[in-house]
């Protein structure tokens, strides 16, 4: 067989960055470290807030205020939102 066949016709080696899918393939890991580059960036930029010194007595008031609303032991029917009952069949 000679080399002129039908399988060699036309083509000529090229360097390997004339091939648009060898960029294809490079491109996915080139984005994601670039996008780790972002993140790191953010969170170094970013510092997360100081909490106060207090936060968990805060928290347990909260909690207690919450407790103390009887809006909890309301009976269903009176405590339910009413807006498409008619006036006459509404709880009094």
């Amino acid at each position: 067989m000679s080399k002129d066949g039908p399988m060699n016709a036309g083509t000529e080696s090229q360097p390997w960055w004339r091939y648009g899918h060898v960029w294809l393939i490079i491109a996915g890991p080139v984005i994601v470290v670039i996008a780790g580059f972002v993140t790191l960036w953010l969170a170094l930029s970013r510092p997360d807030p100081v909490l106060a010194e207090d936060y968990y007595q805060r928290g347990l008031d909260i909690n207690k205020t919450l407790k103390n609303t009887d809006s909890g032991m309301t009976p269903a029917m009176k405590g339910r939102n009413h807006a498409a009952t008619p006036a006459q069949d509404q709880p009094r």
